[in-house]
């Protein structure tokens, strides 16, 4: 369990714009992103030694970051072969990097041209081998038909509805009304969306997250060296990341899986809970990986915020709204805002807890919640004000 409470934090973050197509190469969004951090902490990328990054080979290498920065002496240089399950997880690892004395200073970021460049929505190999050999055949091919089966599953067993799901997508698109940097800021209505174009059964339209190109960055520290940076510093509470025995050979293999209506969530909550030394009812705001409506349904009930089967009721009765009792991806999402795998999350939840999100501030947000990854393993971390 990783137990390094409150000795760490964010001092610094960074973003590009959010787009269908920046124009620019993943190196430029990258690098972009981290000297912003950089600059958002009052910190000269020369202190900076250490980087971490996650990718799907849709990326470039931290190195390649680091190079681009001009930094003269980066000692901890770590790329992560991972998806939307690693946001909080590099940086839970940079913690535990300059614990350990590799660095002092690291940028943890993730950059991709997800929709004028690779677009991970799209077919995965069909050649036979792994695990793809035996979902291929009954048309198991992408990620929104794999989550399709898993969001079905939780109707069958509990009753979850449409309108349910619907509620999820509507009250994040209020949210991204109210965020500038937002790629989708049109009202969505619970009728628009039950009437959206179906994509995979129980999915439309509004169901499936955005393809997004853009880049974010996070400078994590120690508490110390964040105390004299430029901003009020967040720290990092707690954190965990797993997924229990049956996780499988890659993020696609529910093959193994023993209930498809709950994820990951289930298998760290006591590990999150407990490095954190708070439990649910106690954060103010939560950012919850939402690459479709459903995997929201799933980590709200296994990090014990609702009972097995009562997040869709939840959902519908306003409970996620700003106005609700557990203000939820107040940025507008990876649904609404924009999918970067995750790591707009931490950035949305840095300037909640800092009082810097303008018209979508949630008042008094002191501990918030982010999390990453919706199928057979994922990550989750605790921070504060």
């Amino acid at each position: 369990m990783w137990n390094l409470r409150d000795r760490y934090a964010i001092g610094g973050i960074g973003f590009t714009r959010f787009s269908k197509a920046s124009g620019v190469t993943v190196l430029e969004l990258a690098t972009e992103a981290c000297l912003k951090a950089c600059e958002d902490a009052g910190v000269n990328p020369d202190e900076v030694d250490g980087l971490i990054s996650f990718n799907f080979g849709d990326s470039v290498p931290g190195m390649a970051v680091a190079t681009a920065m001009g930094l003269p002496d980066p000692q901890y240089v770590v790329d992560f072969d991972s998806g939307g399950n690693a946001a909080n997880l590099i940086t839970l690892a940079a913690t535990a990097a300059i614990e350990a004395g590799l660095a002092k200073n690291v940028l943890c970021f993730r950059a991709m041209n997800g929709r004028s460049g690779f677009r991970l929505g799209g077919s995965r190999d069909l050649s036979a081998y792994n695990v793809t050999q035996y979902t291929a055949p009954f048309g198991w091919i992408t990620y929104p038909q794999a989550m399709a089966m898993w969001c079905r599953a939780h109707m069958v067993k509990y009753g979850t509805t449409k309108e349910q799901l619907g509620s999820v997508a509507v009250s994040f698109r209020e949210n991204a009304v109210l965020n500038e940097r937002a790629m989708i800021r049109t009202p969505l209505t619970i009728d628009e969306y039950l009437g959206a174009r179906k994509i995979v059964d129980p999915f439309g339209l509004y169901d499936i997250c955005l393809e997004s190109d853009g880049a974010c960055a996070a400078l994590v520290t120690s508490a110390e060296r964040a105390r004299d940076m430029r901003h009020r510093p967040v720290y990092i509470m707690g954190g965990a990341y797993g997924g229990g025995i049956h996780q499988g050979e890659d993020l696609f293999d529910a093959i193994r899986w023993p209930d498809l209506s709950e994820n990951f969530s289930k298998y760290i909550a006591g590990d999150l809970w407990k490095s954190a030394g708070i439990g649910p009812e106690d954060v103010d705001v939560a950012e919850i990986y939402d690459c479709f409506t459903y995997t929201v349904i799933m980590v709200l009930e296994g990090l014990g915020f609702c009972k097995p089967g009562e997040a869709g009721a939840f959902a519908q009765g306003g409970g996620l709204r700003r106005t609700g009792p557990l203000p939820t991806n107040t940025h507008g999402g990876l649904l609404s805002e924009a999918y970067i795998h995750g790591f707009n999350h931490v950035i949305e939840a840095v300037e909640q807890l800092r009082g810097h999100s303008g018209a979508r501030q949630i008042e008094g947000a002191r501990i918030a919640l982010t999390t990453a990854g919706a199928m057979t393993c994922g990550s989750a971390m605790i921070l504060r004000n």
